[in-house]
């Protein structure tokens, strides 16, 4: 008998796939609502759906007369056209963090399950408009990528993955030292192609400067949206209650009833964020802030100035 899993915590492929039908009109391209965060925001690299040269043939009455190719034209004695073709899909790849810095959640969701259920959304709405899927699913010690393919089986295999790494999180887990950030960052910069998307589901903790060369580099030729993952006890520390923390080999209690205490936390878990915006707005990346407080489907819809639909 397979073990029924708590949505809350963990996430299998079959609650990812359910998503689908829920993420109808969901989408991330320029084209925007005019109540969408991501409308006006930022300077879209994304122009459009181009053409590309599909062949030359013979002119017939009323083609074009600016697709001749008058070099080939003068060069035959024939009039010749060029035909294009509208480029058929975008590429998009999905960055998913799913380290132990996201298995925590104070209410309703883990930090994870959020970053999993926007990540699978997002995968599923794109994929519906037949543009092409790909992604980058990493946790403390392994990353797994998937370049961006059209096809059903492309999107399986990255809900699949999705899933797997979702539900290896476990609170008994070992104390390691986490991959950085930057790694994945770094095979999302030979991965994407220009004209493409990146988008981020993350709660960037250990960012540092690296990291914002990296997001710099990825934004130049592509649309960067950075999805931060939070949770409300990084806002308001509850007082009364014990913190274990460790860097990987020491271990170390934290006591929230010590105002000096509670205030660094705060400082520390807020001043994250405040550096990711400051960042975000120089270089106009558009940041969609996700709590795990709430569901992740009307958070999403609201960000994108859409109305949520029925269940």
């Amino acid at each position: 008998m397979t073990e029924q899993l708590d949505p809350r915590i963990h996430v299998d492929a079959a609650h990812l796939r359910a998503l689908a039908t829920r993420a109808r009109g969901i989408s991330f391209l320029p084209a925007q609502p005019s109540k969408s965060i991501l409308n006006g925001q930022h300077a879209s690299k994304l122009k459009g759906r181009g053409l590309n040269f599909e062949e030359l043939r013979h002119y017939s009455v009323g083609d074009d007369v600016r697709t001749i190719d008058w070099k080939v034209t003068a060069r035959t004695g024939e009039p010749y056209v060029r035909v294009y073709t509208e480029e058929r899909d975008h590429s998009v790849l999905l960055i998913v963090d799913q380290r132990m810095s996201m298995f925590f959640g104070s209410k309703h969701n883990m930090k994870s399950v959020t970053a999993a259920e926007a990540a699978a959304l997002a995968a599923q709405a794109i994929h519906a408009k037949a543009d092409r899927v790909g992604g980058i699913v990493f946790n403390d010690t392994e990353m797994t990528e998937l370049r961006p393919k059209a096809n059903a089986k492309a999107l399986s295999q990255f809900i699949a993955t999705l899933a797997k790494a979702n539900c290896a999180l476990h609170a008994k887990g070992p104390s390691i030292d986490t991959m950085s950030l930057n790694e994945p960052l770094k095979a999302a910069c030979r991965l994407a192609k220009t004209n493409g998307q990146v988008l981020i589901f993350s709660d960037f903790d250990g960012m540092n400067e690296q990291t914002f060369k990296l997001l710099r580099t990825l934004s130049q030729k592509n649309d960067v949206i950075l999805f931060s993952i939070s949770d409300p006890f990084s806002k308001a520390l509850p007082e009364g209650i014990e913190i274990v923390v460790s860097d990987g080999e020491i271990q170390g209690l934290l006591k929230t009833n010590e105002a000096q205490t509670r205030m660094k936390l705060l400082e520390f878990t807020t001043g994250r964020l405040a550096e990711l915006m400051t960042f975000a707005h120089k270089f106009g990346l558009p940041v969609l802030p996700l709590t795990c407080s709430q569901d992740t489907l009307p958070q999403l819809l609201k960000l994108l100035g859409k109305r949520q639909g029925p269940k």
